[in-house]
Parts: C-alpha cells; sequence; structure tokens
C-alpha cells in the first residue's frame, strides 16, 4: 500500500494552515511569466487536489485546465470529492488521474508542467529523478516551463531537522503527530518517521498510525544537470515564495526551466 493511502484520510487535517490559495497564485504567476497564453497544466504529484483547484479557479487566466497525476487512489478520492464541491464550469477544468509520476504516459502535451510540495524530493534515487524528468520533458510543449520545489540541501545540512510535534482537531477527531527525522548524510537523505494518534471524540476511540517518509534534499548542481540533460533552455531559483536568493536558511527552493 503506498504510504499515502492511510495518511490521505488526515492530509488535509493536518494541513489546514497550509495556503494553497497564496501558493496557487505564485505558482500561476511565474507561468504567466514564461508562457503568457498558457491554459493547461499537467500538476504531477497532485494529492488532494488543494492546489488543482486553485489554479482551475484563477481569475487572471479564467481558470487553467489541470490534469492531477497522483499514486495514492486515496488521495485521488479526496481530490474528486473536493472537485465536485465546485461549480460545473470550474469542475470541468479538472482531471484526476491514477499514475506513477515517473513513469505515467499520456497522449498529449501540456503548457505548464508543476510537482509541489516537495514532490521532487520523494524521488530519492537518480534514477527515480531521471524518470521524473523524462516524464515532464515528454509532457512539456517546447515553449512550455516546468516549476518544482524541492528540500535544498544547504539549508537541510545547515539547519538539520529536528524532531517537531502537531496537534489539530476538528468535529469529530484530535490528531497528534509526532516527526522524528533521522539524516543520513551521505545518502542527501533523511527518513521521516511520523507517528500519528487520532482520537475520535464521541467514542473515545483512539487509532495509531506508523509510517516514514523518505526524502532527499537537493543541490542546485545536480538539478541544473538534469535540467540541461532533459532539453532546456533555461532556467531560475529562488527561495519558495519569497523569491529571495536560496541561502542557509531556505528548507524550500523553487526552480523555474523554461524548454
Amino acid at each position: 500500500m503506498n504510504i499515502f493511502d492511510v495518511y490521505s484520510q488526515y492530509y488535509d487535517l493536518l494541513y489546514q494552515d497550509k495556503n494553497y490559495a497564496d501558493e496557487a497564485e505564485y505558482v500561476s504567476k511565474h507561468i504567466r511569466a514564461y508562457v503568457p497564453g498558457a491554459t493547461r497544466v499537467l500538476e504531477l504529484g497532485c494529492g488532494t487536489g488543494g492546489h488543482a483547484v486553485h489554479l482551475a479557479m484563477n481569475l487572471a487566466m479564467n481558470g487553467y485546465t489541470v490534469c492531477g497525476v497522483d499514486l495514492s487512489d486515496s488521495m485521488l478520492e479526496r481530490a474528486k470529492v473536493r472537485r465536485e464541491l465546485l461549480a460545473t464550469e470550474i469542475a470541468e477544468k479538472l482531471t484526476f488521474v491514477h499514475g506513477n509520476l515517473r513513469t505515467v504516459r499520456m497522449e498529449e502535451t501540456f503548457d505548464a508542467v508543476i510537482s509541489l510540495f516537495h514532490v521532487m524530493s520523494y524521488q530519492t534515487t537518480t534514477d527515480d529523478l531521471e524518470a521524473a524528468f523524462a516524464t515532464v520533458a515528454t509532457h512539456l510543449r517546447r515553449g512550455g516551463v516546468f516549476i518544482f520545489d524541492f528540500w535544498y540541501g544547504p539549508a537541510v545540512l545547515a539547519q538539520r531537522p529536528k524532531v517537531s510535534v502537531k496537534r489539530l482537531e476538528d468535529e469529530s477527531i484530535h490528531i497528534t503527530r509526532i516527526a522524528e527525522p533521522e539524516l543520513y548524510a551521505n545518502e542527501n537523505i533523511v527518513n521521516v518517521s511520523y507517528h500519528i494518534w487520532v482520537a475520535e471524540k464521541g467514542s473515545g476511540r483512539v487509532d495509531q498510525i506508523r509510517e516514514t517518509h523518505r526524502m532527499r534534499y537537493l543541490f542546485l548542481p545536480e538539478v541544473i544537470r538534469l535540467i540541461e540533460a532533459y532539453g532546456f533552455k533555461s532556467w531560475e531559483a529562488e527561495e519558495w515564495m519569497t523569491g529571495r536568493k536560496p541561502g542557509l536558511d531556505s528548507w524550500g527552493v523553487c526552480v523555474r526551466a523554461y524548454r
């Protein structure tokens, strides 16, 4: 079972403080800058559809048509539920497809390909990264833009991952999540072990989930090598959402690669 198939039922609550609207506008701003007439977007690793929905509602572009791909069936089911709550003219701009971003192939190309919320850092081997870039190159039209973010190696090594605790609730459950990271410096990998307690308010029942997310932090030279190897003409990198030059405090970095 995909780790996100269990995780997905609590995913939106755990990330309820994530500002999908602002992040989607940040991405849309860069799409417009590179491809002013863009209308069609492919999202690799769409999760429960948070970014895709806001891109479909983007007023500046009259809503992008977004195809979201994800490996987790349960994440996609939640994305489809999210879509069903939208007005018809927005919902019809959204398609969600089950697939592995390293191998999925569709007989169409897009104006922009995006992969957000550190999806590229889940590609933990060089073969995985190359396969992901091959998917992008297959589906991105000439003159299109690839936008993605990742864990930035210099900041990970400078700051070091730390144990964190998150507590959240809604009308029916309390959630406590402990994240315990372990750094493997020789592999550029962080294993994040999650222990999650879910308490039902009505019954008092408590369930526990344990899972490990294996994440790869990346460095710009290896990212540039991939960009050049897969035929991109130019690229830019900045700290995610701020536009600052990546630094030792930039845990998340965004790259735009123009084809």
